[in-house]
């Protein structure tokens, strides 16, 4: 007798081998699917690594930047993981050109940041909150002196940037990510649109100036580059179009951590492969260190992130004669020590400034 010869083997035997096979054909499915997981996870990273661009010199010398508070430090130990902030910085490539007298061209870098926003994840991990960043925002530049907050990437590229909003804010930031607007074509096609809830209707700029009616509106394509680029449409010009930055990015947020998306593989991977290509990011914010981040934040919804708007005093003029943002330096101070001391949730609630 064969082990295969089941009808010769004893009733017994024959009554567990249902559970035995079973077993094994469970075994095997785990097997598969950790192999196609593995690979998966494997295309993923690749997809993002090799398709994204590396800021090789993202941060000023070590002795230029600000340590870590002391209470900070207390809550990383107690969590076991450290609060985490990374700056976004994103441009405008298409637009550039139209725009050039915003910026000082002059220097190492003809880049710009059109949009500037710091995002802060506590060491607890339960909520995130994102603070946009007013691009004429007048303020001290390393060695530079005082400029629009902006003028930092022509004068210094990315390391200037990153010492300028330290040195703002007296807290380290920990990565940098810089997104071209032109990825949130694809960005959005890959999602099958976003919905944002338009608080007011407007028609954008331009020859191929498109109407946006207020309420909730999906965006899709070249929709949603009009939508985040207009400030012209709003007679309080860029404070409109930031808050509408917010809102089409924590609807993508939102959009991204929906269990629809995040239990489709391929939706998945079409919006890594689609943004990669347009995103830049520091050496330390590798596909490893996104992966590690995401499976840190995986009880975290769109509900549990906060957007505001660094605190200022309206627009103003500079002595030489340029339209400014005027900053708030006693609510930017108290910003900056919850930032320090990893608070920065409970300074809104108290506050009430969030969105």
């Amino acid at each position: 007798m064969t082990e295969y010869d089941t009808d010769a083997r004893p009733p017994r035997e024959r009554q567990r081998h249902p559970v035995r096979t079973t077993l094994l054909i469970v075994g095997a499915l785990v097997v598969v699917a950790a192999l196609v997981a593995g690979g998966y996870l494997f295309s993923l990273a690749r997809s993002f690594d090799g398709q994204s661009d590396t800021i090789e010199t993202a941060f000023p010398a070590e002795e230029s930047r600000p340590t870590l508070a002391p209470e900070a430090k207390a809550k990383a130990e107690a969590e076991g993981q450290d609060a985490v902030n990374i700056l976004l910085l994103g441009s405008d490539s298409r637009a550039a050109e139209a725009e050039l007298d915003d910026v000082e061209s002059a220097g190492p870098s003809d880049s710009r940041s059109d949009t500037m926003m710091l995002m802060h994840i506590p060491a607890d991990r339960q909520d995130i909150q994102v603070m946009s960043i007013m691009r004429d925002t007048w303020t001290e530049i390393p060695g530079q002196g005082e400029h629009k907050i902006n003028a930092a990437m022509a004068l210094g590229g990315v390391p200037l940037v990153v010492q300028t909003v330290e040195g703002l804010f007296g807290t380290r930031v920990d990565h940098v990510a810089s997104v071209d607007f032109e990825g949130f074509k694809g960005l959005t096609d890959a999602l099958g649109g976003v919905v944002v809830n338009n608080p007011a209707a407007f028609q954008s700029s331009g020859v191929n100036g498109e109407f946006f009616a207020a309420g909730p509106i999906t965006l899709q394509g070249d929709s949603a580059l009009k939508f985040v680029r207009e400030r012209y449409a709003f007679s309080d010009g860029d404070y409109q179009r930031v808050r509408n930055q917010q809102l089409f990015v924590k609807s993508v947020i939102s959009e991204v951590l929906n269990a629809d998306t995040l239990t489709d593989p391929r939706k998945v991977y079409r919006v890594v492969d689609q943004m990669s290509p347009f995103i830049a990011v520091d050496s330390g914010l590798d596909a490893g260190a996104v992966g590690s981040l995401a499976l840190s934040l995986r009880q975290v919804r769109g509900g549990d992130i906060d957007f505001f708007t660094l605190p200022n005093l309206g627009t103003g003029t500079s002595a030489d004669g340029q339209s400014i943002v005027v900053k708030d330096d006693d609510a930017i101070a108290e910003v900056a020590d919850a930032l320090q001391t990893d608070d920065l949730g409970d300074y809104l609630a108290s506050s009430g400034t969030a969105s």
